[in-house]
C-alpha cells in the first residue's frame, strides 16, 4: 500500500476515534499558550497545566510578565523540566515581545523562532493553536508513529514533518496533529508495544517493524 493510500485510511480512524480534539494546554490567549507549549518540552501537558494557573495569575501578558523577577517564575515553574532554563526564556522572550512586537505574540514562524526558548516545533503549535494557521509540528509521538505506520522513514524530525504534509491534506494538518498525539497516548506507547493488537500498526506497519517491535 502506498504511503498516500495509508494515510487517507489513517486519517479516517483518526477522524472517527477523535472527532472533539481538545487543546492539551490549558490558556486563555496566544501569549499564555506561548509560555505553556515552551514549559511543555521535557514535561508532561499535565504536569504544565498543574503550574500555568499560578504563574498566569500573577502575569497573563508579556507586558506584566516582563515586570517580574526570574526568581518569582521559577518559583511557580519549580516542577517542570529544566525550569531555571525555562523561566531565564519566560521573562526574556517577554520582554522582547514589549520591545519588538507591541507585546503581541507575532503570527510568524521566523518571529517566533527568534525568541528565547522557542523552537520550530513550538512556533508550530503557536502558529496553529494560536492563529489557525496550516502546520504540523513534529513531538515524540509524531515522529515515533509515523515511522511505526510507514508514512517516513525520516530520522530526524524535520524530515518526518515534510513526508507528512506531503501525504495529509493541508487543511487537516492542525487537526492530525493532535490526533496523532492522543491517539500515540491512548494506544501506542513507546515501550512494550505489540504492534499488532493497534488500531493502526496492526495494519500499516511492515511485518518487518512488527517483529523489530516485538523483540524490544
Amino acid at each position: 500500500m502506498k504511503r498516500a493510500e495509508k494515510a487517507v485510511i489513517i486519517a479516517q480512524q483518526l477522524e472517527e476515534l477523535y472527532p472533539e480534539i481538545p487543546v492539551p494546554l490549558d490558556h486563555s490567549n496566544p501569549f499564555e499558550l506561548l509560555v505553556a507549549v515552551l514549559m511543555s518540552a521535557q514535561t508532561t501537558d499535565l504536569k504544565v497545566n498543574e503550574v500555568t494557573p499560578a504563574l498566569f495569575a500573577k502575569a497573563s501578558n508579556a507586558a506584566t510578565m516582563a515586570t517580574l523577577p526570574v526568581e518569582t517564575i521559577l518559583a511557580d515553574i519549580r516542577q517542570v523540566g529544566l525550569a531555571p532554563t525555562k523561566a531565564k526564556n519566560i521573562r526574556r522572550l517577554s520582554e522582547i515581545l514589549v520591545e519588538r512586537h507591541g507585546g503581541e505574540v507575532p503570527a510568524s514562524f521566523e518571529d517566533l523562532e527568534a525568541l528565547p526558548g522557542v523552537g520550530h516545533k513550538t512556533a508550530g503549535v503557536v502558529m496553529a493553536q494560536a492563529f489557525g494557521v496550516p502546520a504540523f509540528p513534529i513531538d515524540t509521538h509524531i515522529h515515533r508513529l509515523a515511522a511505526r505506520w510507514g508514512l517516513s522513514n525520516g530520522t530526524t524530525v524535520e524530515k518526518t514533518e515534510r513526508d507528512l504534509k506531503a501525504v495529509f491534506p493541508k487543511e487537516k494538518w492542525n487537526d492530525l496533529h493532535l490526533q496523532i498525539i492522543f491517539f500515540g497516548r491512548e494506544y501506542c506507547p513507546a515501550r512494550y508495544h505489540d504492534l499488532t493488537t493497534c488500531p493502526i500498526c496492526s495494519w500499516a506497519a511492515t511485518k518487518k517493524r512488527i517483529r523489530e517491535e516485538a523483540k524490544r
